[in-house]
């Protein structure tokens, strides 16, 4: 487990994938860290029970900003909050305004 301050390091889906199917064919979660430079074991299992609940999308890495799809979604959603604040800024400021005509 990464302490405060020290990045997580993160492994490729095609290792996770190899060390799924080490562990399919017997090996011993030690010896698959081992061979294939995993720095904790117990990485192994966490893998292989997202792989058995979800199958390989389970093994992807999702974090981060995300696809390109996604990002665009999330502007046009920051652009309709732009909008919608400025109109409620234009209400306000007729409203004011025809409270001084008045």
């Amino acid at each position: 487990m990464a302490l405060k301050g020290q990045k997580k390091k993160t492994y490729p889906f095609e290792l996770k994938m190899e060390a799924l199917t080490l562990k399919k064919k017997g090996w011993t979660k030690r010896q698959i860290a081992n061979k294939l430079g995993i720095h904790d074991k117990d990485l192994i299992k966490a893998w292989a029970r997202k792989y058995r609940a979800q199958g390989a999308y389970g093994l992807v890495d999702r974090r981060g900003r995300g696809s390109k799809k996604n990002g665009e979604h999330t502007d046009q959603e920051r652009y309709i909050r732009s909008l919608e604040m400025e109109n409620d800024v234009l209400k306000k400021y007729f409203e004011i305004l025809g409270k001084e005509k008045r």
